[in-house]
């Protein structure tokens, strides 16, 4: 089954946006905005890192796709004054691979694997004790010549990231000493990287017109980022230039997202589940199929904002449209 392309997916599909995205980066933590909880927390760790003249332990970071995982591991890296290197999960497909990249860390240099949950068994099996010992044993040689090697690492930090902590194994998430689960930000906070973002594309919006962005964005960054491209382009050749309430809320409409930032694919799945299904529960089979998405899309894209919003309940039996989602649609709830 082949999904539809989504203006408010959480995932940068284009060189054009990831370049955008890497332009309108925060280098440091006075000017990332949002996560306030997570920077603070931070702060400390390193200070005392640094004071110590040690590397900072581990990181993990978890929460949905686009809130910033990988800006926040670069930021950490200009905090503490050293390289990151950077990689995901797919990418290390065998033991040396892994190992070239450990090698080329200095001492205190960061690792940052991206999608960590994604790390085949014998790599992160290998993980073990690089990240506890900073050493590893690697096979040289095959056959009757193979031989065991103890080969010693420098002090590093592995920075993770992951939309699916739960997936990672019990070993490999006991090994981070630091936790930081990402948050979706509140719109006092998106309607600050709205106006940013539009001082960085020389767009003029005005502030009502920048929480009107804000405010459908989903509670996501990378989305609010990208709705205000397509909203300037409205405000540019159907208004004049500016991106205001009326010219955000007529151009998102035609977008097809709602003042809840709901899209058609949001509101098929609500609907599929009040109109067939009397509201639930439904199984994830069961939605996949009626709506023509893969069941790892509805789980990891569009249940989580439909979760913290109270659209949809998870149950034993499935998952269930609640009060909100029939108000949303004019439907009275049985």
């Amino acid at each position: 089954m082949e999904h539809e392309d989504r203006v408010i997916s959480d995932e940068a599909i284009n060189p054009t946006e990831l370049s955008l995205e890497k332009s309108l980066r925060p280098q440091y933590f006075r000017q990332y905005i949002g996560q306030d909880k997570i920077k603070e927390e931070l702060m400390i760790y390193i200070e005392a890192a640094k004071s110590r003249e040690e590397a900072l332990d581990h990181v993990l970071l978890y929460g949905p796709p686009g809130l910033g995982k990988t800006t926040m591991a670069m930021v950490i890296a200009n905090e503490m004054n050293t390289a990151i290197r950077t990689t995901s999960g797919p990418a290390i497909e065998k033991p040396g691979d892994l190992v070239a990249l450990l090698n080329d860390l200095e001492p205190g240099g960061i690792l940052f694997i991206d999608e960590i949950h994604r790390l085949p068994r014998v790599v992160e099996e290998m993980l073990y004790s690089a990240m506890e010992d900073y050493y590893v044993d690697i096979i040289i040689g095959q056959g009757e010549t193979a031989h065991p090697v103890h080969f010693p690492l420098p002090p590093f930090t592995l920075i993770g990231a992951t939309t699916r902590a739960g997936n990672l194994s019990a070993p490999l998430r006991d090994r981070f000493g630091i936790l930081a689960h990402m948050e979706y930000y509140a719109v006092s906070d998106l309607t600050n990287i709205v106006e940013r973002t539009a001082d960085v594309l020389n767009t003029k919006t005005d502030q009502t017109g920048a929480i009107e962005v804000a405010r459908r964005s989903r509670g996501t960054p990378r989305i609010a980022n990208r709705l205000l491209k397509r909203v300037r382009d409205y405000a540019e050749v159907v208004g004049e230039g500016i991106v205001t309430e009326q010219i955000a809320s007529k151009a998102l409409n035609l977008l097809n997202v709602d003042s809840h930032g709901l899209d058609r694919v949001d509101q098929r799945l609500l609907k599929t589940m009040i109109e067939l299904y009397s509201g639930g529960p439904v199984g994830l089979n069961t939605l996949s199929a009626n709506i023509g998405e893969e069941m790892t899309t509805i789980e990891d894209m569009v249940e989580p904002y439909l979760l913290k919003e109270g659209f949809i309940q998870r149950t034993p039996r499935g998952r269930v449209a609640t009060l909100k989602a029939y108000q949303h649609f004019n439907i009275p709830m049985k």
